[in-house]
């Protein structure tokens, strides 16, 4: 048995819930964008053992997508390991899937303030840029995590980011910043940082859902957004939850879709599921759903 045949027999008897034609065509003719499958939206599967790292671009194409973005602590120990990033990149190839992009988290705060800690996250995040570069992909994704002042976390995130990017820009990578919780969700605080960092390879990550500041606080989705786009290289289209008409419960994807596309980004935007109520593969139907219902009602005006 080859291991395409090994993969997909794999996925069908422990998920069981893969073993479909793909549901949706990728990019409509005359469209603006393309959906790509985030690997967080299988999360739960993954942790529970049902689903490994290697069969998610099987299970993506299954689904009808032709691009993936990865979540490094699913293949945590991976990084250096070339025979099994080769068969992972072999695996997209076979399966005329892309790489876009490694999700890298648990390697230390791009921005903390002593630099010698900063130094050390700056080293740990290389080996995710040359396994990126590896795979064919275009990003990186790292958070911008900080201590101190506005302005004191704003110049250690941006020294940081620059350090990555000036090693990401020999290899024709992108470094880019999610709004990921903490001032990372303040859209006014991460355009700074971007302004700070003044490199070419920085960008950063829109995600619609990401915009809890603190327990107490959260920045305006749609303002966020729309200050975020113009340094954009990548869109996550979060999702949780959907009423009766199919419908995200908090965020409008239609206004979303519309600012995305009113800032002239025209790349891959990803279908990122996040909810509890639909189980994973079912959100992340809904959701490519959503988003395409949303970019057909874009192209009609």
């Amino acid at each position: 048995m080859n291991r395409r045949s090994f993969l997909t027999t794999s996925l069908t008897a422990t998920a069981g819930i893969f073993l479909v034609s793909p549901v949706f065509g990728n990019f409509a003719p005359g469209g603006l964008f393309k959906f790509s499958l985030a690997e967080w939206s299988f999360h739960k599967t993954i942790s529970a053992k049902e689903m490994e790292n290697l069969q998610f671009p099987v299970a993506a194409r299954q689904l009808g997508f032709d691009a993936v973005e990865y979540v490094n602590q699913f293949f945590f120990d991976k990084a250096k390991e070339k025979k099994y990033l080769a068969e992972l990149k072999k695996i997209c190839k076979n399966e005329g899937v892309k790489s876009l992009l490694i999700m890298c988290d648990n390697e230390g705060k791009v921005g903390h303030p002593d630099k010698n800690e900063r130094a050390k996250t700056v080293e740990n995040h290389k080996k995710w840029i040359d396994a990126a570069a590896f795979l064919g992909c275009h990003s990186v994704r790292v958070n911008a995590g900080s201590q101190g002042t506005f302005e004191e976390q704003q110049k250690y995130a941006a020294d940081g980011l620059f350090q990555l990017c000036e090693y990401s820009d020999k290899a024709g990578l992108n470094v880019i910043v999610e709004n990921h919780g903490g001032l990372s969700s303040n859209a006014d605080w991460l355009v700074g940082v971007m302004k700070l960092t003044n490199h070419p390879k920085i960008g950063t990550l829109p995600d619609f859902g990401n915009f809890r500041i603190s327990q107490s606080e959260m920045y305006d989705r749609y303002k966020g957004v729309e200050l975020l786009m113009p340094y954009a290289k990548g869109v996550s289209a979060k999702s949780h939850n959907f009423d009766a008409d199919g419908n995200e419960t908090e965020i409008d994807f239609p206004r979303m879709l519309k600012i995305v596309a009113d800032s002239g980004y025209r790349g891959y935007i990803d279908v990122e599921y996040e909810g509890s109520i639909l189980p994973e593969k079912e959100g992340v139907i809904a959701t490519k759903k959503l988003l395409e219902k949303a970019h057909s009602q874009l192209l009609k005006g």
